[in-house]
């Protein structure tokens, strides 16, 4: 079993109807995802609405996760700011997370040389492991192979969530780090491809909101070798990595719309993702009802 499980998933941030946000529903929602196909949870990510969250409000979030449920809790502390990422992870830390999840410094662009410098500093001031995440298309920067290389030699960097977009870079990740450097994939629709060319541990998933035992049938299928059963279990999910984003719906409105159609009270997302267009409410039933027919 990977260090924190093989399905985690990105949990959404619960607000009430006014916009403020909901401990109580966030605690809910993360008993019911680890009794529903969830290894493990990452609070206050990308699709926890981490950029419209206070730093006080990641603390309540945290806390009340960490009391909620017995699995790993990783908790997004990546800003692009150095001092401000650092705080973070230390009072994340006295949670009592098991981890932090910190994002490539976004909108500032910095050199590798700077990215390096950033996850260094991070590292050096607390004692949680560290899951480095690779997006570029929201950073606007890759963490070069060269870069994770060179941070190979510190030792509470874990390992990476993978949203760089390029299978083929990350099968040469995997064989130039050590083996127990974990990649995960950080896309739901390369999660298959990830684990069987680049060696991923599992996937930080969005769609396990909803479908979390089918990704960890699929996910377990491929630890056996079973690709043939992989892809068919692939296959049924196709609908529902589509449905998770799109021009007119990013992620996370429409994970947010599906947990209401499920019964879940997470509200809408804060500005400037704001509401849900239009229909999506019945796109998602949709979708639900092809998979559970699947």
């Amino acid at each position: 079993m990977p260090r924190f499980g093989a399905v985690m998933t990105a949990m959404v941030t619960p607000f009430d109807q006014n916009g403020a946000l909901n401990v109580d529903a966030a605690a809910k929602l993360a008993k019911w995802l680890t009794e529903n196909g969830s290894d493990g949870l990452v609070v206050t990510g990308t699709t926890g609405e981490a950029p419209v969250l206070t730093d006080d409000e990641d603390v309540e979030l945290w806390r009340a996760v960490v009391e909620a449920v017995t699995v790993p809790v990783i908790a997004g502390c990546g800003t692009n700011d150095t001092r401000h990422s650092i705080e973070l992870t230390k009072r994340a830390e006295e949670c009592g997370v098991d981890g932090a999840l910190i994002v490539t410094p976004y909108y500032n662009r910095p050199s590798q040389a700077g990215i390096e410098a950033h996850f260094r500093a991070v590292a050096a001031e607390t004692k949680l492991p560290i899951l480095l995440y690779d997006i570029a298309i929201r950073t606007g920067r890759r963490i070069s192979r060269a870069t994770f290389e060179s941070l190979s030699d510190v030792g509470n960097i874990v390992g990476v969530k993978d949203a760089a977009l390029d299978v083929a870079g990350s099968a040469k990740l995997r064989a130039s780090m050590p083996e127990s450097f974990e990649i995960y994939s950080g896309n739901d629709d390369q999660t298959l491809a990830l684990m069987a060319s680049a060696g991923a541990v599992g996937v930080i998933s969005v769609a396990a909101h909803w479908a979390g035992v089918h990704i960890a049938e699929m996910v377990a299928a491929v630890e056996k070798g079973d690709l043939a059963h992989a892809r068919e279990v692939n296959a049924r999910l196709l609908a529902s990595y589509d449905f998770e984003t799109s021009d007119a719906a990013p992620n996370p409105i429409p994970s947010k719309a599906m947990m209401r159609v499920m019964g879940h009270d997470v509200g809408q997302c804060r500005l400037p993702m704001g509401p849900a267009p239009a229909g999506l409410e019945d796109e998602a039933r949709r979708v639900l009802a092809n998979l559970q027919r699947g």
